[in-house]
């Protein structure tokens, strides 16, 4: 253990949980908000599976919101939009 470590004390990482997804139009939606700064980020991903292969598409927004379920919601509401303009253009 170093030095700092044993002064200031570890930082413990938390475990991830394992999100559940919302299926939506043969996507599937997961909600990721990130902790930042006592906010959280809009972030999440869109999966759908092709055959035997999943694709997946990842994003992150600029936007920060006070609360996590807060955060989620906005989400999927950018989620489901995004899904209805680009369809499987999304992955590409």
């Amino acid at each position: 253990m170093g030095l700092f470590s044993r002064l200031f004390g570890t930082k413990k990482e938390q475990p991830k949980q394992e999100v559940e997804p919302i299926e939506y139009k043969e996507y599937l939606i997961y909600q990721e908000a990130q902790s930042e700064g006592g906010q959280y980020r809009i972030a999440g991903r869109i999966t759908k599976q092709f055959g035997e292969e999943t694709k997946t598409h990842r994003f992150i927004r600029s936007d920060v919101l006070p609360s996590e379920t807060d955060a989620n919601e906005f989400m999927l509401k950018k989620a489901q939009m995004f899904i209805d303009q680009m369809g499987d253009n999304i992955f590409q």
